[in-house]
């Protein structure tokens, strides 16, 4: 969410001219992320957020767009992208595809307890089935195809050990794709960057409460196990080491499982499945490491962190689906 394209007061108002929510009040950009150019819009109808879109085209937007508002009429808890004068929620802004959503309440949570992870998996879950009836299908555009693409481009920036896990970790999980068990697994539309910066809470630190799921233009059908693997490599461990913590791990699979249950073919590939979710980031974040896209506010991710879940995952103690209680 780096700003990348400047938006003036005076853009604002003229896009803000095709909506039927108020007057603008004030515009501020936000420097976290690094995909889109988003910026705070409050009016005097309310605090929206505006997202202009950096990477993703005009044609691929609707899915991302009209899951949130398929979701958001579902009453689940994510931005609602508001409607313009021509009933279209896609518009255009300085060259750039543009929406505007509501801005949800809260913020996210940092240091998340067991308490926070348990919440933020049953919403993981209620989006879940809340998607299953979704008719607009649109593939993991970071899924196995794109890391087969990236990881050339980034091997030659890696030491020896690196290259190795990089290599054999991406092969390992080609050999998985072709598992028929895996083309068993349950899956749909899943944010698939579920993390903890896209949750927020309102309540207090001891009595959190569901504020929201932001951010969902990495999101694409993919396994629903992927989707949970991704959170639990965020949510779950420890920071310095990357080492899951089990408390946080059972309160996430017993969250989730409040809604559905795990198969017994998820359990079974469970660990290849957390390592899939590992090298996508590691992957992601040496590219953008490495090759960067100028913007006025950018907060590059260290790759190495991903690099340590990784190896944890392949070397590491994995807590099981279905023993979680």
């Amino acid at each position: 969410m780096a700003v990348f394209t400047p938006v003036s007061e005076a853009d604002a108002r003229e896009l803000l001219s095709h909506y039927d929510l108020g007057e603008l009040i004030s515009l501020t950009g936000i420097s976290a992320g690094i995909e889109n150019s988003n910026f705070f819009l409050n009016t005097t109808q309310g605090n929206f957020v505006l997202t202009l879109f950096e990477v993703l085209t005009f044609e691929q937007l609707p899915f991302y767009v009209e899951l949130m508002f398929h979701l958001a009429n579902h009453g689940v808890a994510v931005p609602m992208p508001q409607t313009r004068h021509d009933d279209k929620r896609l518009g255009m802004l300085n060259g750039k595809p543009c929406i505007i959503a509501t801005r949800l309440p809260g913020q996210w949570v940092a240091a998340p307890t067991a308490q926070h992870c348990e919440i933020a998996a049953y919403t993981q879950a209620r989006i879940h089935l809340a998607a299953k009836d979704f008719t607009i299908h649109q593939p993991n555009l970071r899924g196995l195809p794109w890391w087969e693409e990236t990881v050339p481009k980034v091997l030659p920036f890696l030491n020896d050990a690196q290259r190795t896990l990089l290599e054999n970790t991406l092969a390992e999980q080609i050999r998985l794709t072709q598992n028929g068990a895996y083309a068993d697994l349950p899956s749909g539309p899943a944010h698939c960057d579920f993390f903890r910066d896209n949750v927020l809470f309102t309540g207090t630190e001891t009595e959190p409460v569901m504020g929201g799921v932001i951010d969902f233009y990495f999101a694409g059908v993919d396994t629903w196990l992927f989707d949970v693997a991704v959170a639990v490599n965020d949510w779950c461990i420890d920071l310095k080491t990357g080492v899951l913590d089990p408390i946080r791990v059972h309160a996430w699979l017993r969250g989730y499982k409040k809604l559905r249950p795990f198969t017994t073919q998820e359990a079974t590939l469970w660990p290849s499945v957390l390592q899939a979710a590992a090298l996508r980031f590691w992957i992601s974040r040496l590219n953008d490491f490495h090759f960067p896209r100028e913007a006025q506010s950018l907060k590059p991710h260290d790759p190495t962190h991903f690099e340590r879940i990784l190896h944890e995952r392949v070397h590491g103690v994995i807590e099981p689906l279905l023993e979680a209680n």
